[in-house]
């Protein structure tokens, strides 16, 4: 049995495409045990410097397991910043008005965890689109980004009204990356149908023909 559990691990990784977990996990577990680490600090060198990008359609939990994950690395002795997609547009947008972007830029590459939450949702001003190219270079192997969106990433180019700026934000955001997709019902659409304020669409009646 014991010999069936390091397959399914490294199964399980490469179906949620964390290859870079699974490609390190026998050497750090080894050099963990040798260190007699607890788990939570087994679990800080794989987790340290890697983007993740949770995606899929809103109400499926993305926000709440960002945050969990940011909990745990505020845990593991990590800073953390959180904050919503729009905001770090529009704090961008007032710092290169006033003169200041490098100020905003190094605010937001000083935590070891970034998260922005909730990209996607309102599509960015081209000169925004810029802005954000930036940050994220910026950061760019120096600390890592966690980004929930409700879009995949073949539609970011329509997320940042232009498709060369969206494409050289992921060309950075995906190396070194773990890339999530998280499926199911919204559940609070799910909350709302068990307390009968929502109902399923009813079933079109079937029309039975009359034969002569």
């Amino acid at each position: 049995m014991r010999a069936i559990v390091p397959d399914r691990l490294s199964d399980m990784l490469t179906r949620l495409k964390l290859t870079a977990v699974r490609d390190q996990l026998d050497g750090l577990l080894d050099e963990a045990g040798r260190q007699e680490l607890s788990l939570r600090e087994t679990l800080v060198p794989l987790c340290e410097r890697e983007n993740v990008l949770l995606h899929g359609p809103p109400g499926v939990g993305k926000t709440h397991l960002a945050v969990a994950l940011g909990r745990e690395a505020i845990l593991a002795g990590h800073s953390v910043q959180f904050v919503a997609a729009t905001t770090v547009v529009a704090q961008l947008a007032k710092g290169h008005g006033e003169g200041r972007l490098e100020e905003r830029l190094a605010q937001f590459a000083k935590p070891k965890l970034l998260i922005i939450d909730e990209l996607g949702y309102l599509p960015f001003e081209p000169n925004a689109a810029h802005l954000f190219f930036q940050l994220v270079s910026r950061r760019y192997e120096r600390g890592a980004i966690l980004l929930t969106s409700n879009r995949s990433v073949g539609e970011w180019g329509s997320v940042f009204s232009d498709p060369v700026v969206a494409t050289a934000i992921l060309d950075r955001l995906l190396h070194h990356s773990h890339v999530i997709t998280i499926r199911g019902d919204s559940y609070r659409l799910k909350e709302k149908r068990r307390s009968g304020l929502l109902q399923k669409p009813a079933a079109p009646e079937a029309k039975s023909e009359k034969k002569s």
